[in-house]
């Protein structure tokens, strides 16, 4: 069965009987094709009580603040670790030929040295004292004795040395690779059953104490913690597993601020967080959720999952009521900005790099051109959807939204 690549922005603000819901919907590629899991409503209206939050609105504008000057400074994005891996095992014989030079110099330089030809002098002094000049026989006993003798422990120190210093290199080769085999392993892992996804989840887990300092590792764990929200039930398990994944997230965007997927998979927990929370921190992680959406579309503008996560956003938010921003800026300041269109090149930026990325792609497109007022277009993407067979829950999910569109633009 496949499983999604997220589910679950909400971003909620309430004044009296109105309310605001942003949820986000994630998916992963199955048979080829990519399939989201969505939830019922974006919208879900939840009674509040609206407080002054002025303080909370400085703390967030300069937290904004920090992240454009850290945006000018940036370096360009790191490699995948499979191409460290691969540049590392590129790199080892021009190290080897490297300690080999370094160690030869360095015999070379011992042969030479003042302490080498002092222990020479010396030995030649103590023999003079025999007698004024020592025999042949003593003087070639004692050039051969001290010079023998210190070759072989000179020769014995470069031989720790380079041995210490492979054994060092291999190691460390043995480490990356075993890492590079358990994320494959993962990866692997969660395009399978449920029964997969849990037996991947259990295998990062288990090795966090080993691996929990390496980014492509976290992110994945993160990633593996959503999986588990995802197919659990009861509340209080969702709200742990939701809660931890987004901590993991949080530490892989603190090691490596250049890792798109550690920015996704941020987005994203926020998102599980913000089914458990107040309306304020609804609406804080909705913020973070574009943020890092953003950076992520920034360091890697090549995956089409991010546009389509982001036109969710935008188009959750063009639905807005007159009252929810205002509730909204009544808590936060500004309140989010997007439009029908914004959402609607999102959708279309998704389709045009992976052409039948999903069948919720289609059903939004369709949605966007409907408000639009383009009925022709919006007809088009339901066909789409429907040449879309309904194999998986999210699927079956998509079906109803299309199901109910279908019959808003199709009036018996």
């Amino acid at each position: 069965m496949a499983h999604p690549e997220n589910k679950g922005l909400i971003l909620g603000v309430v004044a009296g009987a109105a309310g605001i819901s942003l949820a986000l919907f994630y998916w992963k590629r199955y048979g080829g094709r990519g399939y989201l899991l969505g939830i019922p409503e974006l919208f879900a209206k939840e009674p509040s009580t609206v407080q002054d939050n002025q303080g909370a609105v400085n703390v967030l504008q300069g937290r904004q603040l920090q992240i454009l000057d850290k945006l000018s400074s940036l370096l360009k994005s790191v490699d995948e670790l499979k191409e460290e891996v691969k540049q590392l095992k590129a790199a080892i014989p021009k190290l080897e030929e490297q300690i080999r030079e370094e160690l030869k110099e360095k015999h070379d330089a011992r042969r030479v040295s003042p302490q080498h030809k002092s222990l020479k002098r010396r030995k030649s002094e103590t023999s003079k004292g025999a007698g004024d000049y020592p025999s042949s026989e003593e003087a070639e006993s004692e050039g051969g004795y001290i010079t023998a003798h210190t070759d072989t422990e000179v020769e014995s120190e470069d031989e720790r040395i380079w041995k210490h210093s492979n054994a060092v290199t291999v190691k460390y080769t043995q480490e990356a690779d075993e890492l590079l085999s358990l994320l494959q392993r993962a990866d692997a892992l969660r395009c399978g059953s449920e029964s997969d996804n849990q037996e991947g989840f259990r295998l990062l887990r288990d090795r966090e104490e080993l691996y929990g300092n390496k980014v492509e590792f976290l992110w994945r764990l993160a990633r593996a913690y959503g999986d588990m929200f995802d197919m659990v039930n009861d509340a209080e398990e969702k709200k742990n597993y939701a809660n931890d994944g987004k901590n993991i997230a949080e530490k892989a965007v603190q090691l490596d601020d250049l890792s798109s997927k550690s920015h996704q998979w941020y987005a994203i927990m926020c998102g599980y967080v913000s089914e458990f929370d107040s309306v304020q921190n609804k609406i804080k992680n909705g913020y973070l959720f574009k943020e890092h959406l953003d950076r992520a579309i920034e360091l890697d503008p090549r995956d089409p999952l991010q546009y389509y996560l982001l036109g969710r956003w935008c188009y959750a938010v063009s639905q807005l009521s007159w009252i929810e921003r205002k509730v909204a800026a009544t808590l936060f300041g500004n309140p989010p900005a997007a439009t029908i269109q914004e959402a609607l090149q999102n959708f279309l930026k998704a389709e045009e790099m992976h052409p039948g990325y999903s069948k919720y792609n289609y059903v939004f497109l369709a949605k966007c051109y409907k408000d639009l007022g383009q009925k022709v277009d919006a007809l088009k993407y339901c066909d789409a959807a429907s040449a879309i067979v309904s194999v998986t829950k999210e699927d079956k999910e998509a079906q109803k939204d299309l199901e109910a569109l279908l019959a808003s633009l199709r009036p018996l």
